[in-house]
């Protein structure tokens, strides 16, 4: 079992080695009442990673240690600048399944080895306020490092670590950092222990490897420099999200399907840059784990909207169980489905996408439009699916209410996204006209999404009603709901034609 802690805390240098050997007076920072010594704690840490370091290279950190308040292992997911989330399994001789699968996207099938052994004699000290609440933990650490693989020699140095109280105000550290200031300590040069060792035990992979992510720094000159970098920025996407998806992390996993949706709208809208036979196939794949995706996504969005509807009823318009019947419906699908997508990201079948996502980016199948033009071959693409959008809505619109429009708008819906992803990838090469397709798509893209929305809630309620009739229960608030969303797609059908003729106006791709 893993659980997760949001840490926020700076590096500095700790005293020269002729100099003073303790932790500055921090008595008299701003909103400090008290410093209070925790005494000396022994660490024993020891770092994971592949051969070469794939983990160092997207500054991950996996370690097993042992010795103060948090024994255990600990990975530590950056989250931005001096932020990361550690998330922290009970101590065992091997790896805990819980966060080997959190860098599987990673490290892919390479064995995680012993990397860096730390000793750490850790001095610690609580700066408390008035009422004894615990504001920041500073600590003097004077480290031992031994490269375990990888190199091999030892380093020795000392820094202070200030970590942030949990729930605390990030402009505490500001004050401290001050005070530290004055007392003539700099903030370190590097980013973490582990970073630090690396650089100082032995050459470090991360110089000439990044990871099996990396790519091409060079800014795109041709059509499939520009295609490839739109194509690579999705395919990290995907990677860096994976972790974030096993541990549920809010709109994590709509982002993961939008990634595998522009890459595979990219592939189709740009087959004259790429060969559709080896791209294809992947194409295949990334739909796949996009309705694998889905099937959580979709339940989210239709909770979500039920009971937001639900909310915005009066009390005299609801009868019976029915949020309970909602929150039951709701939990026993979420529940089946988050299983499913777990044992997904774990399967041999994603593993094998991940492999191909980074072969074609490294060594993509381009062909000769390949070298062309950008103003040309990427134009030539975006109104190419921007024609396809005009001819599916003018279908919708000719159409009268009913089964056959819903389905003319919900295609018409599908291909609007694409042509939103191809002009987003267009966008560098063809700037502003480019950047006005992607807002008139995403526009209509929200209406007819909207009104996808209210079809498949009206299927929703129909199931919900049914239920809740077969358990003897009232079915009345289900068929009011089951009205306003009518009254909702309605609408979103009367504001097509004029929505369509303002996108007409504005498109110059």
């Amino acid at each position: 079992m893993a659980d997760t802690k949001r840490e926020i805390e700076r590096k500095y240098e700790g005293p020269s080695a002729g100099g003073d050997t303790g932790l500055p007076d921090l008595t008299r920072v701003p909103g400090v009442a008290g410093v209070i010594d925790k005494g000396l704690a022994e660490l024993d840490a020891t770092y994971y990673d592949t051969a070469d370091q794939r983990l160092a290279a997207a500054s991950l950190t996996l370690r097993r240690r042992t010795g103060g308040d948090d024994a255990g292992w600990h990975l530590k997911l950056p989250v931005s600048e001096g932020v990361r989330d550690e998330v922290r399994a009970p101590l065992s001789d091997t790896v805990p399944r819980a966060l080997s699968g959190l860098v599987r996207s990673r490290v892919r099938d390479a064995e995680l080895v012993p990397l860096v052994r730390l000793l750490s004699a850790r001095d610690v000290r609580h700066l408390v306020d008035a009422s004894g609440a615990l504001l920041a933990e500073v600590s003097l650490d004077r480290v031992h490092a031994e490269r375990l693989s990888g190199g091999k020699g030892t380093a020795e140095w000392t820094e202070i670590e200030v970590e942030l109280a949990d729930d605390g105000d990030p402009a505490f550290l500001d004050k401290v950092e001050k005070k530290l200031r004055k007392a003539g300590i700099s903030r370190s040069s590097s980013p973490s222990k582990l970073a630090r060792a690396l650089g100082e035990t032995g050459k470090s992979e991360t110089g000439r490897k990044k990871s099996a992510t990396a790519g091409p720094a060079d800014a795109p000159v041709t059509a499939g420099d520009h295609v490839l970098a739109y194509l690579r920025a999705q395919r990290d996407a995907i990677v860096e999200l994976d972790p974030a998806v096993r541990r549920d992390v809010y709109d994590s996993v709509h982002s993961m399907r939008v990634a595998t949706r522009r890459m595979r709208s990219a592939l189709r809208s740009y087959a004259k840059v790429l060969d559709r036979s080896v791209t294809d196939p992947i194409g295949d794949e990334l739909k796949w784990l996009a309705g694998e995706l889905g099937v959580d996504r979709d339940q989210e969005v239709l909770t979500e909207r039920l009971t937001e509807s639900l909310d915005s009823l009066p009390r005299t318009l609801v009868s019976g169980p029915v949020r309970t019947r909602l929150r039951t419906w709701a939990h026993a699908r979420r529940g089946g489905s988050r299983r499913r997508l777990i044992a997904v990201l774990d399967g041999s079948r994603y593993l094998d996408l991940l492999i191909a996502l980074d072969a074609l980016v490294t060594d993509p199948p381009l062909l000769e439009a390949a070298g062309g033009d950008p103003s040309t071959v990427i134009a030539k693409a975006v109104r190419k699916d921007y024609g396809k959008v005009a001819g599916l809505v003018g279908q919708a619109l000719d159409l009268p209410p009913g089964a056959d429009r819903d389905s003319a708008m919900h295609e018409a819906r599908k291909k609007a996204k694409r042509a939103r992803y191809a002009a987003e990838a267009a966008t560098p090469a063809l700037g502003g006209p480019a950047a006005d397709l992607v807002r008139s798509m995403k526009s209509l893209q929200t209406l007819l999404g909207d009104h996808q929305d209210s079809v498949m809630t009206r299927e929703a309620l129909r199931e919900l009603s049914a239920q809740a009739h077969g358990a003897g229960e009232n079915a009345f608030t289900y068929g009011v709901l089951y009205g306003r969303e009518e009254q909702r797609a309605a609408a979103a059908e009367a504001a097509l034609p004029g929505l369509w003729e303002a996108v007409e106006e504005q498109t110059a791709v």
